[in-house]
C-alpha cells in the first residue's frame, strides 16, 4: 500500500471538494495537516479518520469558533 503525502490539490480531488474548502478547514475545523515549508501536506489515513469522527461536517456554530 502506497503511503505517500498528499498535496492540497491532491486531497482536495480525493474528497471531492475546493482547495479552499480543505484551506478552510484547516483553520477553522483543525483538518490534520502538515506545513512543510510553505506547503501543507495529508496523509490520507488521517483525514480518512477525520472525515469518520464527523469532523468535516458540523454547525455554523462550531464554524464560527
Amino acid at each position: 500500500m502506497e503511503d505517500r503525502w498528499l498535496s492540497v490539490e491532491e486531497i482536495a480531488q480525493y474528497l471531492g471538494v475546493s482547495k479552499d474548502t480543505v484551506y478552510t478547514w484547516i483553520n477553522k475545523k483543525k483538518m490534520p495537516a502538515h506545513k512543510i515549508g510553505r506547503l501543507w501536506k495529508f496523509k490520507k489515513d488521517e483525514v480518512d479518520i477525520w472525515v469518520r469522527d464527523g469532523k468535516a461536517s458540523g454547525s455554523k456554530e462550531s464554524e464560527d469558533q
